[in-house]
């Protein structure tokens, strides 16, 4: 018997390995759909409303408080999960306050009043950092490991703003004390209560989904189902795939 010749073993071991390969594309979404349960490891919650999506793109929602110790301790994962989602995607912020011995309403009223004045995304991290690292905002003793009383005020929240952005006290004031900021607290905890928000922080998928936490078990977990949902979500909607990302460019040297 002839053995085929080395040109045609070539062609046949690259149309091998091509077929495999859209196999295997063609499985993934049915492999995630087996993995991921409706029910136990995400619910599709009773009110279905994005926060602040923009036309054409999906949305990811953390719901969170800046009073959260695990929400601080969620932080890298968060900022490694908004890196990771695709062009079409925009990752939003909701502040709960359903804690308010834990000062969850004045945190709110903090970051509404930042988002307004174009402040939230360079003050974020900081943020956390001056409540759970340097008690720059005295939540918690040092001592006793126990929430200050009284609580920090909107007012210590200002003075944090107006050292680390370009905002003044008062201006910070002004705004944090308008009828604008107290309806976006309204609606933020209309929102947080129509969902059923048990616990933050909470992943809401393009208001649709809420993830189970718990059951997935972790980051690299939640970062997957995040993006099967999404897929999903672009499916139901007929959105096209996404764009590739463009590269982020290295810093110039100095």
């Amino acid at each position: 018997m002839r053995k085929p010749a080395p040109l045609l073993m070539a062609l046949l071991s690259k149309l091998l390995a091509a077929t495999l390969l859209v196999a295997s594309m063609a499985s993934q979404p049915a492999l995630a759909q087996l993995r991921w349960v409706e029910g136990k490891h995400y619910i599709a919650l009773p009110t279905t409303v994005g926060y602040e999506t923009p036309a054409g793109k999906l949305e990811v929602l953390e719901v969170f408080s800046y009073g959260c110790i695990a929400c601080n301790s969620a932080l890298p994962a968060m900022n490694k999960l908004k890196a990771s989602l695709p062009s079409d995607t925009v990752m939003n912020f909701l502040h709960a306050s359903f804690i308010p011995q834990e000062a969850w309403p004045m945190f709110q009223q903090a970051w509404l009043t930042a988002k307004a004045l174009g402040l939230a995304e360079g003050t974020h991290d900081m943020m956390f950092a001056a409540i759970w690292e340097t008690s720059e905002i005295p939540l918690l003793d040092r001592n006793t490991k126990r929430v200050r009383q009284p609580l920090p005020t909107i007012e210590d929240a200002a003075r944090f703003y107006s050292r680390h952005a370009k905002v003044t006290e008062a201006k910070f004031l002004e705004t944090a004390k308008s009828f604008a900021i107290a309806t976006q607290m309204k609606r933020s905890d209309e929102l947080i209560k129509g969902w059923r928000i048990p616990s933050t922080p909470s992943l809401v998928v393009n208001g649709r989904y809420l993830i189970n936490n718990q059951e997935v078990g972790s980051w690299d977990g939640i970062t997957q189902i995040t993006l099967f949902l999404l897929s999903q979500e672009r499916q139901r909607l007929k959105m096209p795939a996404p764009a590739a990302k463009a590269a982020t460019k290295p810093a110039a040297s100095p």
